[in-house]
């Protein structure tokens, strides 16, 4: 729904980050014209499984999706410029390090419009390791998130959008953006308070 909202239709290419066993991708295959949908996860046993127990194997056929195994959030690996960009989850288990890599390679994979939808969970401090850690989660602020994203000329901030783990959704949009942001923004929120 958040993603509809924000205007995923069809024909639009999505990459979905850590996309795991696709109970995302279960719902976006189907959706997206065949070869639009792109995954990356580091765990090869989630993708087949997700494949075998989610989606199924017919509709893997049909729809074509692009999936690799990939621990160090190599977007650019497709040669494809993404209209959307998933990262559901990620944030919340990353380093600093591992979040400038992931912006770095979005960036270099947007078109113009591109949106970028990711959570991460807010907290006073900011994670200050070097690994990923799973299954707890790590905090930033927001501040931190806007510097990170920023580096790479990328403007971010929060938006209302329930979530199951009270992880904080974020939009994150090309800083040349400036037309489109309060539109963007304040669209999308209206639409979360009332859900």
């Amino acid at each position: 729904n958040l993603l509809t909202s924000l205007g995923l239709r069809e024909e639009h290419y999505l990459l979905d980050i850590g996309c795991g066993s696709l109970r995302g991708g279960k719902l976006f295959i189907p959706y997206l014209l065949p070869g639009r949908y792109y995954g990356i996860e580091p765990n090869q046993w989630l993708i087949e499984e997700g494949i075998e127990l989610e989606l199924g194997k017919d509709i893997f056929k049909i729809k074509e999706p692009t999936i690799i195994n990939d621990n160090n959030f190599s977007c650019t690996t497709f040669g494809v410029q993404f209209d959307f960009f998933l990262a559901q989850s990620i944030f919340t288990h990353a380093s600093e390090r591992q979040i400038k890599r992931c912006f770095s390679e979005i960036r270099k994979s947007m078109k113009e419009n591109s949106i970028i939808v990711a959570t991460f969970s807010q907290g006073e401090e900011n994670y200050s390791g070097e690994e990923w850690v799973y299954p707890p989660c790590v905090f930033y602020t927001i501040e931190k998130m806007k510097d990170l994203a920023g580096e790479q000329d990328l403007y971010c901030n929060i938006i209302e959008w329930p979530h199951p783990d009270e992880q904080k959704w974020m939009l994150v949009i090309d800083n040349e953006q400036d037309i489109m942001k309060d539109a963007l923004f304040s669209k999308i929120n209206k639409v979360g308070r009332s859900m």
